[in-house]
């Protein structure tokens, strides 16, 4: 998982989809525990409260279930609302990119022209 931060969207939301994409992929499976925290924290160089809140927001989804004195696992039937979790997310953020564009006075062809560039230079599941 990588953050960018320079990108617009909050390292909270950057931490939440990579773990939902993470548990659409099967990287991790029902019951599996995830990173703690401060683990996840101490990878990405970020605030422990900022990891905290994307484990939050996918608690509330429920993608994870926390477990006292264990920590945070996978919950059972996960995989389906994941994947449906970073569909909503991709929509979002081509809808944004494809209105930043327009707004910007793009034409149709160039704005399909990058998200073929996108797909090409997108490294494959």
């Amino acid at each position: 998982m990588r953050i960018e931060p320079h990108s617009p969207v909050p390292i909270f939301q950057q931490i939440a989809d990579g773990v939902r994409s993470a548990v659409a992929a099967g990287v991790y499976r029902p019951g599996e525990m995830i990173p703690s925290v401060r683990q996840l924290a101490l990878n990405l160089v970020v605030n422990p409260n900022t990891v905290q809140r994307a484990y939050e927001q996918l608690e509330r989804e429920g993608l994870i279930i926390s477990r006292k004195g264990t920590g945070m696992v996978v919950a059972p039937d996960s995989k389906l609302a994941a994947r449906n979790g970073v569909e909503q997310s991709l929509r979002q953020a081509m809808t944004q990119s494809i209105a930043q564009a327009r707004a910007a006075g793009l034409p149709r062809a160039i704005i399909d022209r990058a998200y073929r560039d996108a797909w090409q230079q997108s490294p494959e599941a």
